[in-house]
């Protein structure tokens, strides 16, 4: 299976984006590159495409696939990518302050530790519908490391779209996430521009 190992905050920097977004609290030192040369058209639309890729964790060829299934959707093709991408299982249990990060998150489903609707999914790309019940198996919830997963992320937002027990470590999807759940900034039009080509 192909992962992409490259520094995070390296490839944060160089994407422009915030770390906060990938759920880092650290920082980079360096000073910022200083891009002389004017980007072209496709070069913007590359970019964007890398930088959503890189937040997600997802490899080109499942993106392209999203992409599709966003063009079947009823709706803003561009929203409904994100809507797909913001359903990922791996990214709803980061939402959900189950994990610290879209790695780490991925990580817990890949090792079973999560359960949807009662049955054990270990699936990273998964998607979650309206009404999905995501859960902390109960054999894994005696775990310190979850443990301290929870009381790390005890302040952190949820998003409106979901509801979070934190007591018993279960979250709901009460909805698909809309444009505006998205927190970073994206230009998701630029996206379906590049494969509208």
């Amino acid at each position: 299976m192909a992962r992409n190992t490259q520094p995070v905050l390296k490839r944060c920097k160089a994407l422009g984006i915030n770390p906060g977004v990938m759920g880092y609290d650290k920082s980079t030192r360096r000073n910022p590159k200083q891009n002389r040369r004017k980007q072209s058209e496709y070069g913007l639309q590359s970019a964007e495409k890398q930088k959503v890729k890189f937040i997600y964790g997802v490899l080109e060829k499942q993106f392209r696939k999203y992409y599709v299934m966003a063009t079947k959707r009823q709706g803003i093709t561009g929203e409904m990518l994100l809507q797909i991408l913001e359903s990922r299982l791996d990214n709803v249990v980061y939402r959900l302050a189950l994990a610290n990060t879209r790695r780490e998150a991925r990580q817990l489903v890949n090792h079973g530790h999560i359960t949807v609707n009662g049955k054990k999914v270990d699936i990273p790309s998964y998607l979650v519908k309206p009404g999905d019940v995501i859960s902390v198996r109960e054999k894994s919830r005696s775990s310190a490391r979850i443990k301290e997963i929870i009381e790390t992320n005890a302040k952190r937002a949820i998003p409106s779209w979901l509801e979070m027990d934190r007591e018993n470590f279960t979250g709901k999807v009460v909805t698909l996430a809309n444009r505006d759940d998205i927190d970073y900034e994206v230009e998701e039009h630029l996206i379906v521009e590049l494969y509208s080509k």
